[in-house]
Order: C-alpha cells, then structure tokens, then sequence
C-alpha cells in the first residue's frame, strides 16, 4: 500500500505535494511563486498540517545537502521563510522545531555559503514575533556554533570577515530571540555569557587590531558598514541594553575574564573603549553594579603587577566619571575606601620589596617606578571622580580621606621598611596628595561646611610636622579650599607690584557664614601660618604657598577685624626675621623680609588708605636702594641674591608697627588692637605634631602656671593707675575672655577627640604633679607633735625635734582614768 502510493504521485498526501511542485526542474530558475503562494494558503486553511510540512521540508533539505544540491537547499530555506513569516498560529512551535533542525544542519555544513544561508534564515526567525509560547525549545547549539563562526580563521580573508560577521548576526538573533521571553533557555547564564561575550570582544579587538596595520584608508562606505567590529559593538551594546539589574554582574564577569586573559590591561586602550561601550548602553540606574565589579576585580588582582592594578584603576577612573552622572548610590565611599586600601599595599609593597612581605626565590621583585606610576594612577582617579560628585558628597569624601590620614601619636612606634623610609610618612603623603586632588576646585559658598572643624584640626595638626613636604600639601590644600573665585594662580609669583590692578583679582564681600568662619577658627589659621613660616626646612614653594594663603584669606574672608590680624601676624613674622630667636639661616631671614613686604605692599592696596599705601611704598623703595635682599625680586629667584649679614637692620628697612597702626587708625580701624603685638597661642597640637614629649609638654604648662601664680605676681611693683591703664585693661579683659573660651573649647575637643591613652597619660602626670604639691604643702603646714623626752641633740650641737609614735607616749597620771 505504502510503496504503490510513493509511486503515483496522486495518490501522495496534498502537503506532499504542494511541497513539491514549488521546487523548480532547474535549481536556477528559483523558487516557483505560484506554487509557493498556493502552499502558503493551504498552511494557513489547516494549521495542524504545519508541522508535517515542516517535517517533509526538513527531510528534502536534508537529502539535497548529502547530494550537494546546494541550489535546492537554497529553494527549501526561502520557502521556510515564506511560511514562518506568513504562519502565527499554535501548532508553529511543531514547525519551528523542524526549521530549527534545518538551520542547524546548515550550519553543521563546512562549506562558508551554506553557514551563511543558515545564519540568514535563523536572524529572519529571531526577529518573527510569536503569538504562543515554548517550553522546551534550546538555544545551546545555536549559541556554541555561533560563537564559533565568530573566531573564524578561514584562509580567505574575504570569506573570513562573512563567517565572522555572521555569527555575530546570529549571537544577535540568539538575544533577541530569547532575553525578553522568560520561557526560553536564560541566554544571561554564565554558560551563555562566557561563549557570547568573549567572542564579540574577539572581533572588536582583532579587528581594531588589523586596522591599525592596514594602511590602505581607501574603502568604499558599503565595505566600512560590513565591519565585523562595528557590528560587533552594535551586537555588544544591544545585549547590555536588555540587561535587567540580576543580570549585569553575569554579563561584566567574562570581560573582565577576557582581558585578563589576553594581558589587556597594560596598554589599557582597548580595555577603557569596553567599558566606555558598557557604561554607556547599561541603564544609568545599573552603573555602581559595573564599579562594583571593578573594585572587586581590583582586591582580586592586588598581587598583580603594577600595570595591571594601574590599568585597572585607569578603567575604573573612566567608569566612574561616566557613572557619576547617573546614580551611583553607596558605591562612592566603597570605591575611594578600595582605592585607599590599594594605596597602602602598594606602600608596603615598595617598602618590604616584594608582594609577599619576604623575599624568596619564588616571588616577584617589586619595581618600584612601577608602583610609584600605580600610586599616581590611584590619585588621578580619586581626583577624577571626585570632581564628578556634588558638593555634599565631595565633603563627606574630604572628611572621609582625611580619617584615614595616621596622625603624629607617641604611642604609635615609626614603621621602617628596607630602604628606611618611613611608612606613615609615605601614606600621609599619598592621603594629602589625593586629598589634594579632592579639593581642587571645590566651591562651596560657606566656609563652615567646607572646612568643618573636624577636618580642620585634623589638617592643621599635620601642618606642625617636620616633614617639609607634608606641610607644603596642607598649605595647598587650603588655598584650594579658600580660593573660590579662581585668584590662586594669580599669585604664583611673589612680587611688589606698583599696581595690582594688572592681576584682575575677582572680590566679593565677605559674607555672614564667613565672618562666622573666621571668628571661630581665625586664631587656629594665623597660629599654624605662623608657626610655619619658622621652619627652618622651608623652601621657595613653601613662601610661594603663604604668600598665597595670606593672600586668599584677605580676598576671601576679610573683614576689617581680620585686616588687622594680618598685618599684626607679618609684622611678627617680620620681627621673627629681625630677632631671630630661632637661629634661623640668611636665606629663610631674607624670605621673612620680603614675604611680609610683599603681603604689605598687597594688602595697602587692598585697602585703598593712602597714607598706609604710602608707607609701604616708602620702605619698599628703601629697600630696593640700600637691601634688595629684603624684597622679593631678589630673594625668590633660582639665585637668590642674599647678604651675609643680617644684623642690625636699622629702622627704615622695616615695616613699623606704630606709623601702621596711626594710619590705620585714622581710616576707622582697630588702632588699639593694632598697637597689640601678635603673639600665638601655645597648644597640645605642638605636643603632637612636633618632638616635644609629654613630660616636657607638662614641664611647660607647670614653668606657665608658676610664672603666673600669686606669689609672682605679688612680687611685680604696683603700677600706676592711669586712663591709659584702664583703657588697656578693659581691651586685655576682652582678649583674655577670648583666649579662655578658646582655651575651654580646646580642652572638650581634647577629651572628645584625643586617644585615651593621651589622656590617661595627661591626667596621671597632672595628678603625679598635683599630689607632690600636696606633699609639700602639708610638710609646711602640719608639724610634728612635741616629743615628751625632750629634744635629741644632733650632729654639730644643733637641736633636732624627734618624733614619738603615739603609742609609745609616756602620758602623765592625771591623763589616766
């Protein structure tokens, strides 16, 4: 029965054949359109016939690739087409099986055209909408071949760049097929992510690679849109599109496998345009899942190379800039925490020499140019990002990074590493330099939220150590934060101007939050600026720095009550020069001289008094005559001209307080506050930041409270009460209301603030004090009681009282009951 009805062909199933009449006797004449439409319509009057004419398509098409009848195979795949494009109803997943089994088929095929074929028709499918939908249909072969088609390497460079390309057009298919269908295999496991990410990076980086061999730049357009590369990122970026917020970590982790991989770190170009092509087609709202991925691939690779963290930290740079833009949530202080966590390995990597701490014959050596470009690489990034941020989040990241500066403390021993450096001082540099990073360009309108006190007396205190260095980063982190107006680079060069109108300095009015500022920290301010300008290590950056400070403040955050502090602190800096007290060398003597003139000569135009301005001018012009060496054009130079003797100056050369404070007492400023010499006050911060020991620290404070005990003062000749007396006195009561407030505040931060073991050493040696005192006292004052033998001769003939224990008293009779 069977065999008599394969042989008459009107005996054969009408699916059969309408099937076959659309197959031409010459394969070139193409597909029978006619025959096809009518085949068409019979599929669409009995969907349940679908699946057979699947099924017997399938087993033609089969038949004529084993008989390399390429021709009909070409016939069979546009009619399945037709139909899959033509047919929605619910018996289609039946025929899309057979279509699928087809393609594979194709794609099985060694031959280039056929692949082609199969890829072609499957892209047509992935882009059909279907109406019902498919439990058990699976993509894996589809995604492995395609991956494969995409690290073709055919002979023919032609036939190469077709496979490349369309395997990337069927990994595309393969996504749009299945990442918005829940039904379907999850394209997003790492089974998939690992085949079809890697292989579009392949294609972008070989082919960026092969461009920039190729010098021939004539290409026809067509030919430049046929790039496996553009299609690739096209292919790249529509996948991290669809990504949902489950699925980016899946689709991140085999890019950071691949360029790990192929050492693609190092030169880092090809590793920023992956991220950059990531990090703008994700959704904003995903982008700290990307920088969270970085930084934990950065703790990964902390035993890396050098390069390696650097390039990493380079992507991350380019990363964060991009997310910052959109949202990136909680990720801002966990990424400056990493990438301060990798500053101090690789510290202590160039310190001990090796990524193990110990060297041995299996580990690798350190170079240090290397880390030290890591180093480099890790500020520029917290720079870079931090710009990005608003000002609420860049201040809690400036108070962030100067929690993690290590302070001065004396009972933290100095840690040395092989080359004797010193590791807190080497990560109080790389902390001071990102923070200085950090505040470049930083505007805030209120000088209270940018330089609060907490971070304020941290940074101060550094601004006491020996280091030369570390004070000339405090120094330039403040004039990043007090200049808002962008007047700094204005007075990069010290100089006596005649007219400083040529710098175009922008002045606002000091506003009230200011005043407020300046009331509250003014004194801490001028004390530190002082003290600075006495170190013996200062260099030529170091008065380029104050001059700048001195300046930023007066344009800044002055008032007439801060005008005034200023120039009471140059005067006593000039008179630390003219003393000097501190055995100070000629050069930093002759800097003093010309940084006070060059502040004065500033600040006289500030003010616009003409008989100050005239004074200033006076002693300028006197000097450039008789001691150049005092002004600035002499001494801040690349040779200075210096003298050899800096003794007896006489009066004409300097700045006098008197002559200042009569005309500037005539214009309605403060002239009895003038008349006051500056003379800073004395804190625990010395005691911290510079060598002094607690034991000298409290030497100080007993030699202080004795010089002002009763018994001193009573010593002192009574003085004769005048209305000058009194006047000054009520204008020393104010001062002194001053300083004891600030004295009390200083010592609640003290108790909140300092380490308990500063403390209890502090207490115990005031008590230690206190008891002796006491001691003393009650020797004077509680005397012996008589003895009842008399006295006891001593050495010499001279009477010596002798104590008796009560209990061995003879008492007479009349005492005994």
């Amino acid at each position: 029965m069977y065999g008599v009805c394969g042989c008459c062909g009107a005996l054969r199933p009408r699916y059969k054949r309408l099937v076959d009449n659309i197959f031409p006797e010459d394969p070139e004449d193409g597909l029978v359109k006619t025959n096809m439409e009518k085949l068409t319509f019979y599929a669409l009057s009995a969907p349940e016939k679908l699946d057979r004419i699947g099924a017997y398509l399938s087993e033609r098409l089969i038949r004529d690739v084993g008989r390399h009848r390429y021709g009909y195979v070409c016939i069979a795949m546009e009619a399945l087409d037709q139909l899959l494009m033509a047919c929605h109803c619910q018996s289609i997943n039946l025929f899309v099986e057979s279509f699928l089994k087809m393609v594979a088929k194709l794609l099985e095929s060694e031959k280039p055209n056929l692949q082609i074929l199969g890829t072609n028709s499957f892209v047509k499918f992935a882009n059909i909408e279907e109406d019902t939908p498919s439990y058990h249909r699976s993509y894996d072969f589809f995604v492995s071949r395609f991956s494969e088609m995409c690290h073709s390497s055919h002979e023919d460079l032609e036939i190469k760049t077709k496979i490349r390309m369309s395997g990337i057009k069927g990994l595309q298919g393969v996504v749009r097929k299945t990442v918005n269908d829940e039904l379907q295999a999850n394209i997003w496991d790492p089974q998939h992510m690992d085949k079809i990410v890697p292989s579009l990076l392949f294609n972008l980086q070989h082919v960026e690679e092969a461009e920039s061999r190729s010098p021939s730049p004539l290409q026809a357009p067509e030919k430049e849109k046929e790039n496996p590369a553009e299609l690739a990122e096209r292919c790249l970026r529509e996948l991290l599109g669809r990504a949902a917020f489950g699925n980016i970590k899946n689709a991140i982790k085999p890019v950071l496998i691949h360029l790990d991989n192929h050492s693609l770190w190092e030169p880092k170009v090809f590793a920023i345009r992956c991220f950059k092509i990531i990090m703008y087609s994700i959704q904003p709202q995903h982008s700290h899942l990307v920088i969270q991925q970085l930084l934990s691939h950065l703790d990964a690779n902390s035993r890396s190379a050098a390069t390696v963290r650097a390039g990493i930290v380079e992507v991350l740079s380019e990363a964060a800039v991009i997310a910052a833009t959109g949202s990136v949530g909680p990720t801002v202080l966990e990424m400056f925490n990493t990438l301060l966590r990798q500053l101090r390995l690789s510290i202590d990597y160039v310190l001990t020499g090796s990524y193990d701490g110990a060297i041995s014959l299996g580990t690798k050596i350190i170079k240090e140019h290397e880390e030290r470009m890591f180093q480099e690489a890790v500020i520029k990034t917290i720079g870079s990002f931090a710009s990005t941020l608003p000002t609420y989040q860049r201040s809690e990241v400036i108070l962030f990074i100067m929690s993690k500066v290590p302070l001065p403390s004396l009972h933290h021993p100095m840690e040395t590493g092989r080359t004797g450096e010193n590791r807190n001082r080497l990560t109080q540099i790389m902390l001071l330099k990102s923070l200085l990073q950090v505040s470049t360009g930083f505007q805030s309108n209120n000088m209270m939220s940018a330089l609060p006190s907490n971070f304020l007396d941290r940074l101060l205190s550094t601004a006491l150590m020996e280091d030369a260095e570390i004070r000339l980063f405090v120094l330039e982190i403040l004039i990043s934060f007090i200049d808002r107006h962008g007047n700094r680079h204005k007075f990069s060069t010290i100089s006596t101007l005649n007219d400083i109108s040529v710098l175009k300095l922008k002045v606002d009015k000091c506003s009230r939050q200011d005043t407020i500022f300046m009331k509250k920290h003014s004194q801490q301010l001028y004390r530190h600026i002082y003290l600075s300008c006495k170190e013996e290590t200062n260099i030529h950056k170091h008065y380029e720095a104050l001059y700048g400070l001195l300046a930023l403040i007066s344009i800044e955050l002055a008032n007439e009550e801060v005008v005034v502090d200023l120039i009471r602190l140059v005067l006593a800096v000039q008179d630390v020069a003219q003393v000097n007290e501190e055995n100070l060398p000629v050069y930093n003597r002759c800097a003093l001289y010309a940084l006070g003139a060059a502040y004065l000569n500033l600040i006289s135009q500030l003010t616009t008094v003409p008989a100050f301005c005239q004074h200033i001018h006076e002693v300028i012009e006197t000097r450039k005559k008789e001691a150049p060496y005092m002004l600035p054009e002499d001494v801040f130079v690349e040779r200075p001209r210096l003298t050899h003797n800096l003794d007896g100056v006489v009066i004409e050369l300097l700045f006098r307080q008197s002559k200042i404070s009569e005309v500037l007492g005539g214009s309605g400023y403060n002239a009895d506050r003038l008349c006051v010499p500056y003379i800073p006050q004395l804190t625990d911060e010395d005691r911290l930041s510079k060598r002094k020991s607690i034991g000298e620290t409290i030497s100080l404070q007993v030699e202080v409270e004795s010089r002002n005990s009763p018994e001193k003062e009573e010593r002192v000749p009574a003085e004769e009460i005048t209305y000058e007396t009194l006047k000054k006195a009520i204008v020393d009561s104010v001062a002194v209301e001053e300083q004891e407030r600030e004295r009390r505040r200083q010592v609640v931060e003290k108790f909140q603030k300092a380490p308990f073991e500063e403390i209890a050493a502090h207490c115990g040696a005031r008590a230690s004090l206190l008891q002796s005192k006491l001691n003393q006292i009650f020797e004077i004052t509680i005397r012996p009681p008589p003895s009842p033998s008399g006295t006891i001769t001593a050495a010499y003939g001279q009477p010596q009282n002798h104590s008796i224990p009560v209990y061995e008293m003879k008492f007479p009779d009349l005492c005994v009951y």
